[in-house]
């Protein structure tokens, strides 16, 4: 059994059904996907390009239950935010930007502590090692925009704080996809 054998398992369940909302691995970062998978000692468990979305939280706050009002995973306009918030529903809205998040099952613990050193020296600082009983490793940046914009079926927040909102995610999220390219693995 061992690593060999959970990689062929894992890579054969994305081919078949990938378990995302989405159903397939982010064009963005579908290449570096893909060398990440070719090589012996890695595959990836999941990952995320980045994303901005814009999230109406349901009545118990959990996140798995939040209704996704707008997703991107490229730079937005202000005219694409405001055109998702014209029909406001009762709950919070949240406006968030998150950066790539890649998980990858390591063979040993020492081509996990090579993964983590290589992600943080290209700048993702939340990199680590997650779990060691199947050594995971996460790769993740802190570039993040994570705040409230709407509740009760109102915005709280005016056009010049939206565009403020869609001018910084979008330098996060080219300051993200520079970090990408530089990913090599």
């Amino acid at each position: 059994m061992g690593f060999d054998n959970d990689k062929k398992v894992a890579l054969k369940k994305i081919i078949e059904f990938d378990k995302s909302k989405k159903g397939s691995v982010d064009k963005p970062i579908a290449k570096l996907v893909e060398d990440i998978n070719s090589k012996n000692d890695f595959y990836t468990t999941s990952s995320c390009s980045g994303r901005i979305v814009l999230l109406a939280q349901s009545e118990t706050g959990k996140k798995h239950k939040a209704d996704c009002i707008f997703m991107s995973h490229s730079k937005i306009s202000l005219k694409q935010v405001k055109d998702a918030l014209e029909k406001l529903p009762k709950n919070q809205v949240w406006f968030r930007f998150e950066p790539l998040i890649l998980h990858v099952a390591c063979r040993n613990i020492e081509s996990a502590e090579e993964l983590v050193k290589l992600g943080r020296s290209i700048g993702f600082k939340r990199s680590g090692i997650q779990s060691t009983r199947k050594m995971i490793v996460e790769i993740c940046s802190t570039e993040k925009i994570d705040t409230i914009i709407a509740e009760k079926g109102k915005l709280l927040v005016n056009d010049s704080y939206l565009n403020i909102l869609v001018r910084e995610t979008n330098k996060k999220f080219e300051k993200n996809k520079e970090k990408i390219k530089k990913l090599k693995i």
